[in-house]
C-alpha cells in the first residue's frame, strides 16, 4: 500500500530524507543523468517559478515510509499547460501500480487547475527511429500505457528530428488532452513547443534547430498518431474532478461548541457563527472533516499560567447551569492579593466586562484548543492546509488573562505545538489586535507575531496593537502591528497585508497560522471596515502564495447572513494560490 501527495520544498528535516530518496531513484532509473543535474532538483522545488515553469513533484510512499516512486510536473502559468518532466517508480516497484497512480494523480490535479493538457516525451516505437529491438519493444510498452488515457504522440512534424543528424531514438512530443474534446490549434502547439525547446531544454537546442521543429506545426488543428494498441473504448474516463485527499483542507470542528451559549441580547459570539460557516463551506469540495483528538491538559501550561488555569477550571465547573459569571472588581491596585471568592476574583483574570464566565466556557474553549492541535498536527504529518473552526475565539486571551470573548488562545497552542518542529510565523488577520498571542510570545524569536487590525485608539483592546510594541529580549524584532485607520477597503487593506507577506517572508518560516478573523467586512457589527468576498479570495490567495504548511484558526466575524460567503471566498483563493500559483 501506498499513498501519493504533492512534496511542495524541502524545509523540513523528513522532506528533506524524502527528496534523498527521489535522488535515489534517478540515479537508478536514470543512468544518463549527471549528478549535477539530479543534485539541482531540491533547488526547483525552493525556486518553482525558475524557467518560466512551475516544478510540482509528487512522491508515492509506504505506509511505514519509503519513497516508492515520484513524478515531477512542470506548469506553464501563462500558456496553462503542463510538462511532464520525470515520472518513475523505484527499482524494486517496477510493475506494482506506481506509475500509474503517480500518472492518474497529476492528471487529476491538472484537470483541477483546467490545464489545456499534458505533454511529455516518449521514446519511439519506429524501426526507422530505434534500431535496437529490446529498447523499442520497451517503447511500445510505454506508449500503451499513456494511449489508455487518450496520450498520443504528435504527428506530422518534426519534433522526431534528432539535435544531432544519426542520433539514435529521437523522443516523441506526446500530449494527453486530459478528456478534453477541444483539439490542439497550430498557434497553440507552435507556443508550447517553442516554450518547451527554449526553457526546457535551452542549453541542448540551438535557435535555428527550434525554429525548424516551431515551423514544422503545419496542421490546423494539430493531428494526433491514432491509437495503435488499445480501441478507444478502453481509455480510462476522464477524472470526474474530486481532490486528491492531500489537497483537500483538512477541517477540524469544535464539536461542542454550542454547549457555550450566551443567551443574552447583544452577545454576538454565538453558535450560529460556527453554522453559517459551514453551510457554505459543505458542498465546495475542498474541505475533509477529521475526527478532533483530545490532548493533556498540561500542553496548555506552555502557553497560559498554572493559576490562571486552575482558576478557569475551578470557577467554571462549580458555576451552576444558566449562571454567568461577568467581572467587576479589578484588583490592579494590589495583584499580589487576589479576592478570595472565585465570582470577585473574575476581574483578576479577565480585560474587561462582557466576557462571562459559566458552566460551559471551560469544556468548549478546551474542546477549541483540542481543533486547533488536531488541526496543526496534521501539518506535521504532511497536510498542507488545515483549518481549526472553532469558537469561542482565543486570540485575546494573554498567558494570565481572559477576555473578548477568549478564554484559552487556541492560536498560540497550535503555534508552540509547531514550533517544536522549526520557526513558526503568526499572522493574526482578525480586526482586533491579537492581544494575547502577543502577550504570550513577546520574548520569543521563534515565532514571529503580525497583527493587522484596526488602531487601538477606537477598536477593542485598546491598551495594546501599536506599531511601537516590537518584542522584548529575544523577541525583540519578531512583533509587528499594522494597526490602521478607521475607514479601509480591500485595496487599502492589501497594500499592508503585502507588508505583512514581505516581513514573513524575510523570516523564512517553516509553517504559518492564520488567525482569521472575518469581523473586517463591510457590514460586521464589532468592526468599521468594507471588505467584501472578493477582497476575502483576494487575500486569500496572497496567503496562499506563500506555499507554508498552513493552518488557519477561526477567530472572530459576527454577521452570520456574510459569513459563510465571506469564509469560502477565503478559502477558495487559499487554496487557488497554494495549488495554482
Amino acid at each position: 500500500m501506498f499513498r501519493i501527495r504533492r512534496l511542495f520544498d524541502t524545509r523540513l528535516a523528513s522532506d528533506q530524507l524524502v527528496m534523498e530518496q527521489v535522488q535515489e531513484i534517478l540515479r537508478q532509473q536514470f543512468s544518463a543523468l549527471s549528478e549535477k543535474d539530479i543534485n539541482k532538483l531540491p533547488h526547483q522545488l525552493d525556486n518553482p517559478l525558475k524557467h518560466g515553469f512551475r516544478a510540482i513533484m509528487y512522491v508515492a510512499e509506504g505506509s511505514r515510509g519509503g519513497v516508492k516512486g515520484f513524478a515531477l510536473l512542470l506548469r506553464e502559468p501563462e500558456l496553462g499547460f503542463d510538462y511532464l518532466d520525470y515520472i518513475s517508480a523505484a527499482s524494486n516497484m517496477t510493475g506494482r501500480g506506481v506509475g500509474g497512480a503517480l500518472y492518474e494523480r497529476l492528471r487529476a490535479d491538472a484537470s483541477s487547475w483546467n490545464s489545456r493538457g499534458i505533454f511529455f516525451e516518449c521514446l519511439p516505437d519506429d524501426p526507422a527511429l530505434c534500431k535496437t529491438p529490446k529498447h523499442r519493444a520497451q517503447n511500445r510498452a510505454r506508449l500503451k500505457f499513456y494511449e489508455q488515457y487518450g496520450a498520443l504522440p504528435i504527428a506530422g512534424t518534426a519534433y522526431e528530428t534528432p539535435v544531432k543528424p544519426g542520433d539514435d531514438s529521437p523522443p516523441y512530443l506526446v500530449y494527453d488532452p486530459l478528456g478534453s474534446k477541444q483539439p490542439l490549434s497550430q498557434s497553440e502547439a507552435r507556443s508550447i513547443v517553442r516554450t518547451i525547446l527554449e526553457r526546457k531544454y535551452r542549453q541542448h537546442c540551438p535557435p535555428d534547430y527550434v525554429n525548424m521543429v516551431v515551423e514544422s506545426f503545419v496542421d490546423d488543428p494539430v493531428r494526433l498518431r491514432p491509437a495503435r494498441y488499445l480501441s478507444p473504448d478502453q481509455f480510462k474516463p476522464p477524472h470526474n474532478g474530486t481532490l486528491a485527499e492531500d489537497q483537500q483542507i483538512l477541517l477540524a470542528i469544535n464539536d461542542q461548541h454550542d454547549i457555550h451559549h450566551i443567551r443574552e441580547r447583544g452577545y454576538v459570539e454565538a453558535p450560529v457563527r460556527i453554522r453559517s460557516i459551514m453551510r457554505q463551506l459543505q458542498g465546495t469540495g475542498m474541505f475533509r472533516e477529521v475526527k478532533v483528538q483530545r490532548f493533556p491538559e498540561k500542553l496548555l501550561k506552555r502557553i497560559h499560567d498554572p493559576g490562571f488555569i486552575s482558576y478557569l477550571k475551578a470557577v467554571c465547573l462549580n458555576l451552576p447551569s444558566g449562571k454567568a459569571v461577568y467581572p467587576y472588581v479589578f484588583p490592579i491596585r494590589n495583584q499580589g492579593r487576589p479576592p478570595v471568592d472565585r465570582a470577585i476574583r473574575a476581574g483578576y483574570y479577565c480585560i474587561d466586562t462582557f466576557t462571562p464566565l459559566t458552566a460551559n466556557a471551560y469544556p468548549a474553549t478546551r474542546r477549541a484548543v483540542d481543533c486547533a492541535l488536531t488541526a496543526a498536527g496534521s501539518l506535521l504529518s504532511k497536510q498542507r492546509l488545515a483549518y481549526a473552526l472553532v469558537r469561542p475565539p482565543g486570540h485575546h486571551a494573554e498567558r494570565k488573562a481572559y477576555g473578548g470573548f477568549c478564554y484559552f488562545n487556541s492560536t498560540a497552542m497550535a503555534a508552540e505545538l509547531l514550533s517544536e518542529h522549526g520557526r513558526v510565523a503568526i499572522l493574526d488577520i482578525d480586526y482586533h489586535h491579537g492581544n494575547g498571542t502577543q502577550d504570550i510570545f513577546y520574548q520569543r524569536d521563534d515565532v514571529l507575531t503580525l497583527s493587522i487590525h484596526g488602531h487601538p485608539r477606537f477598536a477593542y483592546p485598546y491598551f495594546n496593537g501599536f506599531d511601537d510594541e516590537l518584542g522584548e529580549g529575544p523577541g525583540l524584532g519578531y512583533n509587528q502591528n499594522y494597526p490602521l485607520a478607521e475607514d479601509l477597503d480591500g485595496p487599502g487593506y492589501r497594500k499592508i497585508l503585502s507588508l505583512a507577506l514581505q516581513r514573513i517572508k524575510k523570516f523564512k518560516p517553516h509553517f504559518l497560522v492564520i488567525a482569521l478573523g472575518l469581523d473586517t467586512a463591510k457590514g460586521d457589527p464589532t468592526g468599521t471596515w468594507s471588505l467584501t468576498g472578493e477582497d476575502f479570495f483576494a487575500n486569500g490567495k496572497l496567503l496562499g502564495e506563500l506555499h507554508l504548511p498552513t493552518l488557519v484558526v477561526q477567530e472572530g466575524g459576527y454577521d452570520s447572513r456574510a459569513l459563510g460567503n465571506n469564509a469560502r471566498h477565503f478559502f477558495k483563493g487559499l487554496w487557488v494560490g497554494t495549488y495554482l500559483e
